[in-house]
């Protein structure tokens, strides 16, 4: 396919819901709506699953939404979203690892398969969490896809393992609190599209919950296009307005796929995808 249509949502972590299944509901809605639209993907912020800690008894929180989440309604959304020519990136959510330790995890529906990723790099009050260990890159419609979550897309290092891999687009669900993080995911979002010469969306969590984790939340929905001269002609970011409100919003990004396989084939422009510097000797003269 030259043009997959990506679909951004907020997702109002303390939205209206008379129990846990009408919270999932919404969310699930959410995807199906972009789905009839005509979205290949539809992507959900990080911590959107909070929106059940209200429903929870008792004082583990974060065992009580993995709980509900994984051993309730995670079988109806496979059931409900597995479809052989769309993808779904379903936010994230506490996942409890056998050997008793907590990921934050982004479970992901692409066609009939069920994958995930695990937050890399970790805020300091994400104490109970401990890292992912590897970067997963998955396919839908001969188009590479990576999740990179929040944090996660602010680290250099982790760009650093993408260059050369021709990944497509980069997905990042977020969830912040400030207008700082907000800029910091953003910011470094469009760098990381000049950088690797792909498409990077942006997903973030807004709303008011009661959750130490996610109490109040603001965000931007953002498509970042790579700068190179087969896009000259494109609008190559599309940024919403601060998004204070409750509800949900969704952007729509076009990745177009034959106009990155041009950009990629032409190697007499500037392009830092390109480059492979190697280690850079840093040399102290003061």
């Amino acid at each position: 396919m030259d043009t997959l249509n990506i679909d951004l949502w907020t997702c109002d972590v303390g939205a209206e819901a008379a129990s846990p299944q009408a919270f999932a509901n919404l969310l699930k809605e959410r995807v199906l709506e972009s789905w009839s639209k005509g979205a290949d993907v539809a992507v959900l912020p990080e911590y959107s699953w909070m929106g059940l800690e209200r429903f929870v008894s008792g004082e583990d929180k974060l065992a009580g939404v993995a709980d509900l989440f994984w051993n309730e309604i995670w079988p109806g959304l496979k059931a409900e979203l597995s479809r052989k020519d769309r993808a779904v990136v379903l936010g994230t959510v506490p996942f409890r690892t056998p050997n008793g330790t907590w990921r934050n995890r982004a479970p992901i529906l692409c066609g009939e398969r069920e994958l995930h990723q695990d937050k890399l790099c970790l805020t300091p009050w994400e104490k109970v969490f401990e890292g992912g260990e590897a970067l997963h890159v998955w396919t839908l419609h001969g188009v590479k896809f990576a999740v990179v979550i929040c944090l996660d897309i602010e680290v250099p290092e982790i760009s650093v393992a993408l260059r050369g891999r021709q990944v497509d687009c980069v997905l990042v669900p977020s969830a912040t609190e400030s207008i700082l993080g907000v800029e910091r995911v953003g910011r470094c979002a469009s760098g990381r599209a000049v950088e690797l010469c792909a498409f990077v969306g942006v997903s973030q969590l807004v709303g008011k919950a009661e959750s130490e984790l996610v109490d109040e939340n603001v965000g931007k929905l953002a498509w970042h296009a790579p700068s190179q001269s087969a896009f000259k002609h494109s609008l190559r970011e599309t940024i919403s307005p601060v998004l204070l409100e409750d509800g949900f919003h969704c952007l729509r990004g076009e990745l177009h796929a034959k106009s990155l396989r041009r950009a990629r084939k032409m190697l007499v422009e500037t392009n830092p995808a390109h480059l492979t510097p190697g280690t850079i000797l840093v040399q102290d003269d003061a």
